[in-house]
């Protein structure tokens, strides 16, 4: 008799729920839990309540006591994940982010809700990324840039490298950073990544000459002649009276004794190169410029196409100026 009592009692705090009227639903699910206090559907709900109120330490206690009793009680764990993630919802809108993520998990190893996983996903992405700013420090940055440069100089290449390391991470839109952790990177034979340092370099600064030079000095270790030969004169590009791009660009053609058609047969082989070949939509963009010259500049803005063309460009498929 009690526990239908208590049933009817919590129907009416629902019905005030739902009708916003939350003094009386407090009324309603107190007097259920006091004709029934092993409910804890009963303990969820006045947590709702709370939560809809703004009284987010209340709230989590009444989690927490509605998570006491189903355990007592050997209640649904869907309950008990609801009462968990309820209290992740509260210390989330308390801005209290990390306690919120635990909360989250605990909820997901009783239940594994899929619009709650999606949301710790979420959070967990939000709390990396602001971890990530947090870090950076321009100042600390560049500390740590001339610290490497000091290793650099010495000849002590791994050491240079964990300052450049910590530099990119402080200041990781600085271009000049990556050009220098590539010429360390070179030093220590690492040429691919020196190489993907470059191209990080280029893409943060287009207008950075150096970035191009160090990427040609990369792939001239590499004996990449026709690809550093392109890189020297994209340096030019950026500054036509640039010495060391334009002796750079007279070092690959007197270097690169290899005929020029091979050369194109080898790059075509790039399983890479091949893929964007048979990409329909490639094939067009391509058909398209070699139509109209002037459609490219409107290819280039699109990050993806660009990157492929310039694939092409150093494969000797195509020519772009």
């Amino acid at each position: 008799m009690l526990s239908f009592q208590a049933i009817a009692e919590k129907d009416l705090g629902n019905a005030a729920y739902k009708q916003k009227d939350f003094e009386t639903a407090h009324v309603h699910y107190d007097k259920a839990i006091e004709l029934d206090a092993s409910n804890i559907t009963f303990y969820n709900n006045k947590a709702a309540v709370y939560f809809e109120e703004k009284k987010y330490d209340e709230c989590i206690t009444f989690c927490e006591k509605a998570i006491e009793v189903g355990r007592e009680t050997r209640a649904d764990y869907k309950l008990i994940a609801k009462a968990m993630s309820r209290a992740g919802n509260a210390f989330q809108k308390k801005e209290d982010l990390h306690t919120a993520l635990k909360w989250f998990q605990r909820s997901l190893s009783e239940y594994r809700d899929p619009e709650l996983v999606k949301k710790t996903k979420e959070l967990e992405k939000n709390l990396k990324e602001a971890e990530r700013l947090a870090y950076i420090n321009p100042e600390i940055a560049q500390e740590e840039k001339n610290k490497g440069n000091d290793y650099f100089k010495k000849g002590d290449y791994p050491t240079a490298m964990k300052h450049y390391n910590e530099a990119v991470k402080r200041d990781p839109e600085n271009a000049i950073l990556y050009s220098n952790r590539a010429a360390c990177l070179t030093k220590l034979m690492e040429f691919q990544r020196a190489l993907e340092d470059c191209e990080t370099c280029i893409r943060r600064d287009p207008k950075f000459v150096k970035g191009y030079i160090r990427k040609a000095t990369c792939l001239v270790a590499m004996k990449e002649w026709s690809k550093a030969q392109r890189a020297y004169e994209d340096a030019l590009q950026v500054d036509p009276h640039n010495e060391e791009a334009r002796e750079g660009v007279r070092t690959c053609l007197r270097s690169n004794d290899e005929d020029p058609e091979k050369a194109k047969e080898h790059s075509l082989a790039d399983p890479e190169v091949q893929e964007i070949l048979r990409d329909p939509g490639m094939r067009m963009i391509l058909e398209q410029m070699s139509n109209d010259p002037g459609a490219v500049r409107e290819h280039l803005k699109n990050p993806e196409i660009f990157s492929k063309l310039m694939k092409l460009r150093d494969a000797g498929v195509i020519q772009m100026r």
